[in-house]
């Protein structure tokens, strides 16, 4: 799946709250192995497989990067 694929298919969870239970769910509909949420440290080098939720304060999703 690409990272604009993965985008559609993502769209719904933008403006819902985040929860770490969401990870498993983002893996399942794009077939990416990793998943980061919102303030969880990753590495900066570049991962095809990587999926980070972006989020604000308040924990609702903002979107996606793909890095």
């Amino acid at each position: 799946m690409t990272n604009e694929e993965a985008l559609q298919t993502l769209a719904h969870l933008i403006g819902t709250r985040y929860a770490p239970e969401l990870k498993d769910t983002i893996c399942t509909l794009t077939g990416r192995k990793r998943v980061v949420g919102p303030n969880e440290i990753c590495t900066r080098e570049y991962d095809v497989e990587r999926i980070q939720i972006k989020a604000g304060a308040d924990l609702l999703i903002q979107g996606f990067d793909f890095n």
